[in-house]
C-alpha cells in the first residue's frame, strides 16, 4: 500500500455495526466487561480507546512504525520520551529544538538529575564529540524548529548505534509524507499531532512512533499511569485531518518554495533559511532524505528588530500566531513567542535573533500569501543587516 493510500486507509475500517465509513467516535471512559476477567479488548479509556488505538494503527502505518502511542500534547509525548531515562543520565540534543523542549529540559528535568548537551546536529563530529559514558539518548529535530537546520539522520544513527545510544527523532516539521526516520535508522519518532497531522488547528496532541516491543510496552504503560492521553474526539479529528495529509503537504510544499524564492530576492531581506534553497547549508541532504521540503520558513530582515515588527504588524491575510502547520499561513516572532522562555544570550548563541521572523506557509494561493508580504515588506524600514 502506497503512502497517498495508508494516509486514507491504513488502520481505518467501516464500523461493523452500521457500516458507517467515518470511524464512530467511542467518546466513553468506562466498558462494561462480558463476565470477571474477560472484556471485549478495552476496560478503561486512559488505557485505551477504540478511536485512539484506530489513530495509533493509522499513525504507526503512515510513519513505517510497528507501533504508536498517542499523548495528550507534543510536550507530554516529550516528557514521556525523557521518561525512559534515570537520574544521572546525559543526552544529546539538537541545539535548535522548539522552546518548548529547551523549558523542560533546563527547567524541570534538570532537577530530575538528568543532563544535557545542546550541540548542531548537523555537525556529525560535534555530536560524537558531545557523547559522554553516561549519555543514553540523542535528541533531534530535523528541519529544527525556527532556524529550519537539517540533520543527516543516517549519520546520526550511525553514532547511537556505535555508542549505544537511543535515537529519537522529533519530525513535526517534515511529517511522514515528506521524511521518515524509522527508514534512516531512528529508534523513536515524535509528532506534534497539533500541527500538519491534524492540520487545522483545532487540537492539541503528540504522539509516539517506534519498531521496538519492549519501547511500545513503556509507552503504553506511561499512557495508563500518567494519563496524559487525548480525548477520543481529539483522536476523532486527528484522523480526520490525517487523510489529507499527503495533498496538504504537497500544497504547503510548492507553496513554501515559491515563498522562499520571494524573500531570498527581495531587497529588504537579510537571510532566509528554507531547505528546498541551493542556498541553504543543509540542502544537499535534506534533498537525499526528504521527498520535499514543507512550509516552514525563517528569515531576518535587513531592517532588524523595527523592521521585522512593521513585517509582523503589518499583514493582512496572514495570520500573526504562536503554532504551525495548519492550512492557514501564520507569521510568528520566536523570541518573544514560541522561544521566550530561551534566555537570550543562549538565543543569539544560537542564530535565533530577535529580528528573526518563523513563517508557516499554508495552502492558500501561493499568490495572496506572496502579495501579503509584499505589502507588508513595502511599509518595513530599511537598515543594514541585523547583528547576530
Amino acid at each position: 500500500m502506497k503512502f497517498d493510500t495508508k494516509v486514507v486507509r491504513a488502520g481505518v475500517h467501516p464500523d461493523p455495526t452500521t457500516g458507517a465509513i467515518v470511524p464512530p467516535l467511542y467518546q466513553t471512559a468506562t466498558y462494561v466487561l462480558e463476565e470477571v476477567g474477560h472484556d471485549k479488548g478495552f476496560d478503561y479509556t486512559r488505557s485505551s480507546n477504540p478511536t485512539r488505538k484506530m489513530l495509533e494503527d493509522n499513525l504507526a502505518a503512515i510513519e513505517g512504525g510497528a507501533h504508536a502511542a498517542a499523548f495528550a500534547s507534543g510536550m507530554s509525548a516529550v516528557d514521556a520520551v525523557a521518561k525512559l531515562l534515570r537520574q544521572g543520565d546525559h543526552v544529546v540534543c539538537s541545539d535548535d529544538v522548539y522552546g518548548g523542549v529547551s523549558r523542560l529540559f533546563n527547567q524541570l528535568l534538570v532537577h530530575q538529575g538528568l543532563e544535557f548537551t545542546y550541540v548542531d546536529s548537523s555537525d556529525a563530529d560535534a555530536v560524537r564529540e558531545a557523547v559522554r559514558p553516561n549519555t543514553k539518548l540523542l535528541w533531534v529535530e530535523t528541519p529544527t524548529n525556527p532556524l529550519l537546520k537539517v540533520t543527516d539522520l543516517e549519520a546520526m544513527a550511525q553514532i547511537a548505534r556505535d555508542k549505544g545510544l537511543l535515537f529519537g527523532v522529533d519530525s513535526t516539521f517534515a511529517t511522514p509524507a515528506l521524511l521518515r526516520p524509522l527508514e534512516l535508522g531512528a529508534d523513536i519518532v515524535l509528532h506534534s499531532t497539533s500541527k500538519y497531522l491534524s492540520g487545522h488547528n483545532q487540537l492539541i496532541g503528540g504522539v509516539v512512533i517506534v519498531n521496538d516491543d519492549a519501547l511500545a510496552e513503556r509507552f503504553h504503560f506511561m499512557q495508563k499511569a500518567i494519563g496524559a492521553i487525548p480525548s477520543p474526539f481529539d483522536c476523532w479529528l486527528t484522523l480526520l485531518g490525517v487523510k489529507t495529509l499527503a495533498l496538504r503537504m504537497a500544497r504547503h510544499s510548492a507553496n513554501g518554495m515559491k515563498v522562499a524564492q520571494f524573500l531570498e530576492q527581495h531587497d529588504k531581506v537579510a537571510r532566509v533559511s528554507y531547505p528546498g534553497l541551493p542556498s541553504h547549508p543543509g540542502h544537499a541532504v535534506a534533498a537525499r532524505q526528504m521527498s520535499d521540503f514543507g512550509g516552514m520558513i525563517s528569515c531576518e530582515l535587513k531592517g532588524g528588530i523595527p523592521a521585522g515588527k512593521a513585517l509582523l504588524n503589518g499583514v493582512e491575510m496572514i495570520s500573526l500566531a504562536e503554532s504551525l502547520g495548519a492550512v492557514e499561513t501564520m507569521i510568528t516572532h520566536p523570541a518573544t513567542m514560541t522561544h521566550v522562555d530561551v534566555p537570550a544570550a543562549e538565543r543569539n548563541a544560537r542564530g535565533l535573533t530577535d529580528g528573526l521572523v518563523r513563517l508557516s506557509i499554508g495552502i492558500e494561493d501561493a499568490d495572496d500569501i506572496i502579495g501579503d508580504l509584499a505589502q507588508a515588506l513595502a511599509r518595513a524600514p530599511r537598515g543594514a543587516r541585523a547583528s547576530r
